[in-house]
């Protein structure tokens, strides 16, 4: 039965009231009927306390070791791409789900942690209430306070020095692992090496490994065999197509030495090369708006822009022909290829880093140069 105002405590009383006074006071203010509640472990001590102790603690611990297992797979396994007849192809080819299975059971061992601990030891209880608007007083948050520090008491927890330590243990464990893996792929030190870092891509002439600095660099497609190099004409592709091409150079070789394969698989894998090579059609050539300082960066009807995508980095994989929009399907922002691949709709704020394309007197399709603003979100716009 609820208590009338009249039956309501001073300020004086409320302070003097003990917790389990309090915590009655609270449920008749409140219209709380508890119809049935038990204790767990009635009797402390007991064997049956004892196990039921160790399963929770038992699922903590597990917990908390396989988040361990997912931080140290992903500091120290084979996280960099690696082709079947490599060493460490097993490792490249199990990181990923090896990290998934790892986090994803410490997480729901951690959950199976929390349901034993409920089960086993907070109060079985069924109570009605009902519910009441208007702001909370001082009889209001002493009661509810109260309440609060009876469950925590009667849960026994603050005895149960096992769980405790375990529980800590396995969500100190999961939140290290977790936060590591969060920002793990944001570490990078963009001042290391400038030869192979953000501030240059594989189309620039400095990542020449041959003594010519100024070497061609060719449009190459991939055709699935990353030993096998396939350049693009300008006949091979129709109007209003659109292909996805990456760097190569005749240094790079044919994949016939550890060497040659090695510079392959870096112009395929590396994150800022795949570049989309666009064919426009004739008559929406004849209306395309040029970027200011790139107005040579085009070859005829053919544009190429970065795939990376200027918000978070996505890959700009699709192109419609009939509305010349290149589309990111990750955050749906869309940019237009008529006018310099500026954004128009979405959360991308840049247009897509266009990479200057020629034809060389074999007929083959080259770049004329790298890109000359930022890749990508290009990591806080240039260096100064």
């Amino acid at each position: 039965m609820s208590t009338s105002p009249k039956d309501v405590p001073s300020d004086d009383q409320l302070n003097a009231m003990s917790r389990d006074e309090l915590v009655k006071l609270g449920s008749n203010l409140d219209d709380v009927e508890i119809i049935y509640r038990e204790a767990r472990n009635p009797v402390p001590g007991t064997k049956a306390e004892k196990r039921s102790e160790r399963i929770v603690a038992i699922w903590f611990v597990l917990s908390g070791l396989l988040a361990l297992a997912g931080f140290a797979l992903f500091i120290w396994n084979q996280w960099e791409f690696t082709m079947p007849e490599q060493d460490g192809y097993w490792a490249y080819t199990f990181y990923t789900p090896a990290l998934g299975v790892s986090f994803g059971l410490s997480i729901l061992f951690f959950g199976f942690g929390v349901i034993q601990l409920t089960k086993r030891f907070i109060p079985a209880e069924i109570s009605v209430q009902q519910r009441h608007d208007g702001p909370s007083e001082l009889v209001d948050q002493k009661t509810f306070a109260a309440g609060m520090s009876d469950a925590l008491e009667t849960s026994t927890l603050p005895r149960r020095k096992m769980i405790m330590g375990s529980a800590a243990f396995g969500l100190g464990s999961l939140a290290l692992a977790g936060g590591v893996a969060a920002i793990g792929g944001f570490i990078k030190n963009p001042w290391a090496d400038p030869k192979d870092d953000l501030w240059q891509t594989g189309w620039s002439p400095i990542h020449n490994p041959a003594s010519d600095p100024n070497e061609t660099v060719f449009l190459r497609r991939d055709t699935g065999n990353p030993y096998q190099v396939a350049l693009v004409r300008p006949e091979d592709l129709d109007a209003g197509a659109m292909e996805t091409v990456f760097p190569w150079r005749v240094s790079d070789g044919y994949g016939d030495s550890e060497e040659s394969r090695h510079k392959l698989l870096k112009g395929l894998r590396a994150v800022r090369n795949p570049v989309m090579l666009i064919r426009l059609r004739t008559a929406d050539a004849a209306k395309v708006i040029k970027r200011q300082g790139q107005e040579s960066f085009n070859y005829g009807d053919f544009y190429a822009y970065t795939k990376v995508c200027s918000h978070l980095g996505c890959p700009t994989s699709l192109y419609e022909q009939q509305t010349n929009r290149i589309l990111c399907p990750c955050h749906q922002s869309q940019f237009d290829a008529l006018e310099f691949a500026k954004p128009v709709f979405g959360p991308a704020a840049r247009a897509l880093a266009q990479l200057p394309i020629t034809v060389n007197n074999q007929g083959y399709m080259v770049a004329a140069g790298d890109f000359i603003e930022p890749v990508g979100p290009a990591f806080w716009e240039r260096k100064s």
